[in-house]
């Protein structure tokens, strides 16, 4: 395959559908969380953010098993057995009668979809690297991030003219498509000459070669630190918006308006990654958001965890344009040095991250008390940590 078609806008569209299953999964699910807790018997109030967790739990696990498949048998067959998976865990999901049922189904459902997620990034650094990569992703995340902007809407439409479990059924139908259009139009980027043959000596030799380099590890954190962010807000923005705000019908407008700030950070990060370079764009956004968060978080403790809702929505909307600048250049940054394991990298890159965010934003977004004081100090935490820890493996860059 040449370089053109893996710049097509067929190739970024198809990419950017596989990194969205992982949105649409989580994101179509919020306006119905209290309602699906409430009619499975969850015990406590913020169990219903066991309902996201417990996707990004599977979808952890399932990146360090798909990546490292898709260096030995190729990006495509890995992807389809995995969205296979994604579609028996909407089955479970859809047909689910208590709590845990559900959490089951979401996690199978996230451990299938590590493999859209994952390798289709590992399919787009088989063609491109550096700041050509960090556009390419730049790019698919933009049309990624039209996801958030409307599945919150979906998932309120749906449950005014149906069930939740019918947004399972609209799950299971999106991983059909996605698989027949990835299987009838998209020729395989991993050639069976460039395949490593899945042993566990090779596993492990891509493995060291992934955690003895300082910038992969310390760029894969930083992405983790940042996702935690997102996670807190996941897990928090229905009890926020719905209930400590009285927004509940206009819910899914306040989603889409904080994704649509992303969008725009990660179409500006495409214009100006050529000219600037993804490493200058990240520091000077990283710097404003830990600036940014620290400053609400004294704002919001003088008012006692509620301040205005314009206000909150005013630090949101800009925090979620620092962060959209963050993540397509931390994840190019991370894999620049991996492109001769790509999928390996990808796998542990991934995996790391991933349980970085749901083990710091899963644990702070079970602090929510009533007030936006756990969220933001999430946010100021996380990223004055992940500004020491890109300082730490830039010191280090040979």
């Amino acid at each position: 395959m040449t370089a053109s078609p893996r710049l097509s806008a067929e190739f970024i569209v198809l990419v950017a559908l596989l990194n969205a299953m992982t949105a649409m999964s989580i994101d179509t699910m919020l306006p119905a969380l209290g309602q699906i807790a409430g009619e499975l018997g969850a015990a406590d109030p913020n169990s219903r953010q066991f309902i996201i967790t417990a996707f990004f739990a599977g979808l952890t696990f399932g990146t360090l098993v798909y990546g490292p498949w898709s260096d030995s048998i190729g990006r495509k067959p890995a992807i389809v057995i995995g969205l296979a998976c994604y579609a028996a865990g909407s089955l479970i999901c859809l047909f689910s009668v208590n709590f845990p049922m559900i959490l089951i189904g979401r996690l199978v459902q996230g451990f299938g979809a590590a493999a859209p997620r994952i390798v289709s990034i590992a399919m787009v650094r088989d063609g491109q690297s550096g700041a050509a990569m960090a556009r390419v992703m730049s790019l698919v995340m933009m049309v990624f991030m039209l996801v958030p902007i409307l599945a919150p809407g979906v998932g309120q439409l749906v449950l005014l003219v149906a069930g939740w479990r019918v947004i399972f059924l609209g799950f299971l139908a999106m991983g059909v498509i996605a698989g027949l259009w990835l299987w009838l139009r998209q020729e395989e980027t991993l050639p069976p000459g460039k395949r490593i043959p899945l042993s566990l000596a090779a596993l492990l030799s891509a493995a060291g070669e992934v955690f003895r380099h300082p910038v992969t590890m310390g760029y894969t954190f930083a992405t983790g630190f940042t996702f935690g962010s997102f996670i807190i807000y996941l897990g928090t923005s229905q009890q926020i918006f719905a209930e400590q705000y009285g927004q509940g019908e206009l819910f899914a407008l306040w989603f889409a308006f904080f994704a649509a700030g992303i969008a725009a950070a990660m179409l500006v990060n495409a214009r100006l990654v050529m000219r600037y370079g993804m490493r200058r764009l990240s520091a000077l956004a990283l710097r404003g958001l830990v600036a940014l968060s620290g400053l609400f978080l004294m704002v919001s403790l003088l008012m006692h965890g509620h301040p205005p809702l314009w206000a909150l929505a005013a630090f949101l909307l800009a925090a979620f344009f620092c962060s959209g600048l963050l993540f397509g250049n931390f994840n190019a940054i991370a894999l620049e040095p991996m492109g001769r394991i790509a999928g390996m990298a990808a796998a542990i890159s991934g995996a790391l991250s991933s349980f970085t965010a749901i083990l710091t934003g899963g644990v702070i977004g079970q602090l929510y008390n009533g007030t936006v004081i756990p969220m933001v100090a999430g946010f100021a935490g996380l990223g004055l940590v992940t500004l020491l820890v890109t300082s730490w493996a830039d010191a280090r860059r040979k």
